[in-house]
Order: structure tokens, then C-alpha cells, then sequence
């Protein structure tokens, strides 16, 4: 009877990807229906046999709650086994020159690209074992999403096993969306139904996948593209080969991809794009552009939020004219003094605009802004709006140019500008601004997420002097708060209630709301991973570098920071009121035993696979690296070793068989 079983489902799983993949049906709905009918029928009768990857296990028998009998939330957030970064954003050709030299600084190898369509939809992590999906998770914050596994399921063109040859784990990453026919649609449908309307695609999408009956999920016929994976075999070298790989494995891939081996090509593909995107079956809103060569994209690595290998080219969003009434200089949390345009009102991509930012001192020269300009306004990345060119034809007579002032506006302190970076920043750590930009950073979401303070009242405790910096926070009292404008003694009493409750926030959300540049949240939770507070003040720039998306800037930031002796004495403060710094008995901190240690791997290693001794390695805090240098600290030689061996006997580099690695990762 199991192998009955095994046969019907190796056929449905077949004929689905044939139908839904390749779009070339091999059987008729007749045919798959009766076959279908009868496995459901056999597994009815031996439900000791059921499979994950069965077909019948794609669609929920009923809606997920929390027992109560309520459809309530009951998704269960899930660690990423790498972090999902998002890609850096690029509008116009210039910016992706500028990209193209950032990524020459930083290697001597000649690049060539890969252009693959970018897809509006939502962001997925599948995770395969030994073949079978086992998982499929929300981006969330790039570091925790998700389990949406039931849902996933109901996603026709992926697959619930693999096709190919399987490694123990594959981790899949690619794009859930709805098809423009499917979008009508449902949009028919609800509207109908007397229903509110999805507003895009995009937003559809994401609400389908956050459903609680996996029936409506699937009646609403998302599909799937995947465009990245860990885990494949180590003889695929370029992006391009692990969509083909992935393609073999059963998924359907980004189509009209194309290998580009110059950026003036990608500039062709880009273009050839911008009109043939309104004839496609699907929306997509820009080009993402890849370094082709894997070694490479290793090689550059990643900054705190993104890929320094990848990008995503735009494609011009929604622009408009209004008339700008007023410049002001605003002061952040680090000081940067960022010229804001203040705008007539006006509506852009579904909201209405009345601040622009003009990102530097350089922006604002290049737009030659005059106080009553009229101006070209978008949202950049379809979120933060800015202006992007200035009507000159339009000025009024006598328009003033706006002259970048020399003294911050807050406190009066001269104005310092880096030559190493294009922001201007006021250098006092007392400037109210710089004080009103950390509690706010410090009391957000991602950071310790204390309600109730919000704007106005971080403005009346910096101006009344009752706090300087975020310790202070936790020494107000009652008799303090009450004397503030609208603040009540109930509403007093529950920020302290929450301000003493954000003591027992993870280490991770600590350390992001100490507001250290360039480490934002995703970069934050993966320091403190492997870092305590106390590991932190003492650690290189080396061996944080050796984590997993740390470049030499974050690290270079992180170790500065730790120097400032006012931010010791914070940490100190912070230590001493209870926080959670690391050192909390239960919280998972792995040794970096291996920190600063750098390995090679040649041959075929017998008692595990490359990936999974890749892996280990860099839990530990080592890297691996694909060529054998001076810096090289161990070759790890397996059998039919490559040329990498006599390399590294040239050098001199120490040599590891099988053996003797994994008694080296046992006992470090």
C-alpha cells in the first residue's frame, strides 16, 4: 500500500510542476482529479502514511485559531537561519555608476552582471530537509518572521519536495505574488462581495499570506519566483547557475533574466524594460542588478541593511509639482543637520506631502533651491519623500537662495563636516536635538518599545532638563511626570509601569536602541548573538568582521563606540538598573572560538558535506574562503585535493584532514 502511495503522490507532485512550473500540462484535469481522489481516499484510510509533501497536505482542513474558537493570530515567530536583507535602491543611472565603483573599491575582479525583474510581492524563506519543505516563513525583520508553513503549502509552483538530488538542508528565498489576472480578479470579487479593494498587488499578497484558513489562501492563487538559495552543491559558481539550479530543484524562476557582462548592457536591459513592464503578467517596479560571480559577491559582503553585491534599479514612481514654502535644517539622533523642504500639500502615491528631505549641504547646492521654487517631488523607495529637481522657469521674482547655516539651530554649536562623508553634523552630544533624536530612537518600536512617549512629551523632558540622556528615563517619578502638560497620574504611572517592564527587553533590542551608527536592527540582534555587553567593550574590529554580514565600517563603529568613556559610563548606568546586557542565565551567546581564523576547503571531506563544515565553521566565528592566501589560517584537505594544496604547501598555510577538523570544531 506505501508504495501505491508513494507512486500517486510522485505523479501529482509531477504533474503540478509540469502545469504550474513549465506551464506544459501532462495530464488531463480528469485524470489528475481521479488519482487525486484516490490518494486522498488511501490516506483516509491509512493516515499513519501521510506525508508532509503530499498533495493533499497543501490546503488546511481548517482555519488556524488559538483554541478558543476565535481565528485569532497564532503564527509562531521563527529565527532565520540567515538574515534576509533587503537591497539598497539605485534611481537613476548615475547612482548605479557610483554603485558599480563602491563594489570596484572593494575588488580587484572583473564583474559582470546578472539582471533578473524585480517582483512586487512578498518576501518568503522556504526550508527544505533532506528534500521535503519543512518551513516556509515571512521576511519579518530580516531576522525573525513567521511560520506560515500551512499557507505556503497552498502555493501551487512550490514544491513540497524537491526534484533533484537533495542536500540535507536547502534554504530557498524568492518572491510570493499575486498575477495581475488573479489581482482583477479577486478585486472583482470583493468588490462584489461589498468588500474593501486590495490597493496593489503587493498589499494583496501580504494580506493573503497572513490569513488564518489556509483555504482562503489558496483560493486566492499566489504564485512563487525563487532567486536565491543556500545549501546548493559547491560546483555552482554564479547567480545565474543557481537559478538554473533551483529551476532543476522544481521552482519556477525569475523569467526574461539576462547575464549582462557590462553596466552599460544592464543600462540596455533596464531600458528595454521600462516600456515592456505594462505587458507583463505581473507587476514589477525596478530591476534587480547582481554581481554574476559568487566568489565575488563573498568577496564584498554586506553592509548593515544590505548586499554591497546586489542592488535594485527603480523604475520612476509617482511624481509631482508643488511650491516649497520653507527650508529648516533638522538635527538627528547623531547629529547629522538634514535640509527639509517645506511643501504646500500635496498628494503623492496615496498620502498627502508636506516635508521633503534634501538629504545633505552637496544636495541642496546641486538643486540651486530657492524659497518659493516649484519643485518636482516623489517618494523615494515609495516611503520617504524627496525632491528631485527644481522648475527653474517656474521662480518667482526675488526667490531667496537658501544658505546652509554654519551653527546647528538647536544649540549654536559650530557645524562640522567630515571629509570622509557627505553629512554635515552638530558634534555636541548635549545639543537638545541630538538628546530628543536617542529617546526617541531608544523608547521605539524595535528598540526597547516603551509606550506612551511619544513626540511632545520627549520634548518637554529634554526642555525642562528632566532627562539628558536614556538612564535618566528610569529615574523620573511620579511627582515629576504629573507636572508635565496633559499628563495625568494615570497616564504617568503607566509609562513608569512600562519603562520598568523595557528592562527586561533582549540584549538585541538594548543594543539597537543605544542608537550606534551604521548598526541597525537586523545588524543588532545578530551582535548580540555572539556578543555580551562586556564582550563587546573589549572586542577588534577583526573579529567582529567575522560575522556574517559585518563589513569593517559596522565593525569600525561598534568598536568607537565602546572607546567614548561617556558611553561606558552608560553602559555601566544601564548595568546597574537591571538590563538585560548579554549575560542573562538561558540566553544563547555562541562561543567565537574560532574568531579571526580563516579556512580554505579542497576535496571531498567523507563524514560531511562542505556546506554543513562551512557552517559550523562560521557558528564558531571562522570563514571560509574559496581561494588560499598569506592569510589563509588552515587548508582543510579532503580527498582528490585541487590545486589549492600546492598553494598552500607554497605558503607555507598549517593542513587539516577530515579528521582533525572536526576534532578541532569538538574542541574549540
Amino acid at each position: 500500500m506505501s508504495q501505491r502511495l508513494e507512486e500517486l503522490r510522485r505523479l501529482l507532485n509531477q504533474a503540478s510542476y509540469a502545469y504550474y512550473v513549465l506551464d506544459r500540462p501532462i495530464m488531463s484535469d480528469e485524470v489528475y482529479d481521479r488519482l487525486y481522489r484516490e490518494l486522498v481516499e488511501l490516506e483516509a484510510e491509512y493516515p499513519e502514511l501521510i506525508t508532509p509533501d503530499s498533495p493533499t497536505q497543501r490546503v488546511g482542513e481548517h482555519p488556524a485559531t488559538d483554541g478558543s474558537g476565535a481565528n485569532r493570530p497564532k503564527f509562531v515567530s521563527v529565527r532565520h537561519r540567515l538574515p534576509l536583507y533587503s537591497l539598497d535602491n539605485a534611481f537613476t543611472w548615475e547612482e548605479m555608476v557610483a554603485w558599480q565603483e563602491r563594489c570596484r573599491r572593494l575588488t580587484q575582479a572583473e564583474l559582470t552582471y546578472i539582471c533578473e525583474l524585480k517582483i512586487d510581492g512578498a518576501a518568503l524563506a522556504l526550508t527544505y530537509e533532506n528534500g521535503v519543505l519543512v518551513r516556509g516563513a515571512t521576511r519579518g525583520d530580516g531576522m525573525v518572521g513567521e511560520d506560515i508553513t500551512p499557507n505556503v503549502k497552498t502555493i501551487r509552483s512550490i514544491p513540497l519536495r524537491l526534484l533533484g538530488t537533495a542536500p540535507s538542508v536547502l534554504e530557498v528565498r524568492g518572491e510570493a505574488f499575486l498575477s495581475l489576472e488573479n489581482f482583477h480578479r479577486l478585486n472583482t470579487e470583493r468588490q462584489q462581495a461589498g468588500e474593501p479593494l486590495f490597493a496593489n498587488p503587493r498589499n494583496a499578497t501580504a494580506g493573503t499570506l497572513r490569513q488564518l484558513d489556509a483555504k482562503i489562501v489558496a483560493q486566492r492563487r499566489l504564485d512563487f519566483f525563487a532567486y536565491q538559495a543556500f545549501g546548493y552543491p559547491d560546483t555552482i559558481k554564479t547567480q545565474a547557475e543557481v537559478l538554473e539550479y533551483l529551476h532543476s530543484q522544481g521552482f519556477k524562476v525569475i523569467p526574461y533574466r539576462e547575464i549582462c557582462p557590462s553596466l552599460e548592457a544592464v543600462r540596455a536591459y533596464y531600458d528595454r524594460f521600462s516600456t515592456q513592464r505594462h505587458d507583463l503578467p505581473f507587476q514589477t517596479d525596478g530591476v534587480v542588478v547582481k554581481i554574476q560571480d559568487l566568489a565575488v559577491q563573498q568577496e564584498l559582503g554586506y553592509t548593515q541593511k544590505f548586499p554591497r553585491w546586489a542592488i535594485a534599479w527603480k523604475y520612476p514612481a509617482q511624481e509631482v509639482p508643488t511650491i516649497v514654502n520653507a527650508i529648516t535644517i533638522q538635527i538627528g539622533r547623531t547629529g547629522a543637520a538634514t535640509p527639509v523642504a517645506e511643501l504646500q500639500p500635496v498628494q503623492l502615491a496615496g498620502t498627502t506631502v508636506t516635508r521633503a528631505s534634501l538629504h545633505n549641504r552637496e544636495r541642496l547646492e546641486e538643486l540651486d533651491l530657492h524659497v518659493g521654487d516649484t519643485v518636482i517631488v516623489r517618494k523615494a523607495g515609495e516611503i520617504i519623500p524627496e525632491v528631485v529637481q527644481v522648475i527653474r522657469e517656474l521662480r518667482p521674482p526675488g526667490a531667496q537662495k537658501f544658505v546652509f547655516p554654519h551653527r546647528c539651530p538647536e544649540c549654536a554649536t559650530e557645524l562640522e563636516k567630515s571629509s570622509t562623508e557627505a553629512i554635515t553634523r552638530c558634534p555636541n552630544p548635549q545639543c537638545p536635538a541630538v538628546i530628543r533624536g536617542a529617546i526617541a530612537h531608544w523608547v521605539s518600536r524595535d528598540a526597547l518599545d516603551i509606550p506612551g512617549i511619544g513626540e511632545k512629551l520627549i520634548a518637554q523632558l529634554v526642555g525642562k532638563n528632566l532627562v539628558r540622556s536614556v538612564a535618566d528615563l528610569y529615574r523620573l517619578s511620579l511627582a515629576e511626570l504629573v507636572k508635565l502638560d496633559r499628563l495625568g497620574e494615570k497616564s504617568a504611572s503607566k509609562i513608569l509601569a512600562a519603562l520598568e517592564k523595557s528592562k527586561r527587553q533582549p540584549w538585541g533590542k538594548v543594543l539597537y536602541g543605544l542608537g550606534i551608527r551604521h548598526v541597525g536592527s537586523v545588524t543588532a540582534q545578530l551582535i548580540a548573538q555572539h556578543f555580551t555587553a562586556d564582550r563587546l567593550a573589549q572586542a577588534r574590529v577583526e573579529e567582529l568582521t567575522q560575522l556574517h554580514g559585518i563589513g569593517t565600517e559596522i565593525a569600525q563603529a561598534v568598536v568607537e563606540w565602546w572607546q567614548d568613556p561617556h558611553n561606558r559610563a552608560l553602559m555601566a548606568e544601564l548595568q546597574g538598573m537591571g538590563f538585560n546586557l548579554g549575560s542573562v542565565p538561558g540566553e544563547r551567546l555562541e562561543q567565537q572560538s574560532l574568531a579571526g581564523k580563516t579556512f580554505v576547503i579542497t576535496g571531498t571531506l567523507p563524514q560531511l558535506s562542505r556546506a554543513e563544515a562551512k557552517a559550523k565553521i562560521e557558528s564558531l566565528g571562522g570563514k571560509v574562503t574559496d581561494s588560499v592566501s598569506k592569510n589563509t589560517s588552515y587548508v582543510v584537505v579532503g580527498e582528490n585535493p585541487g590545486s589549492k594544496l600546492e598553494k598552500a604547501q607554497k605558503l607555507g598555510i598549517p593542513l587539516l584532514n577530515p579528521d582533525q577538523l572536526l576534532e578541532l570544531l569538538r574542541n574549540v
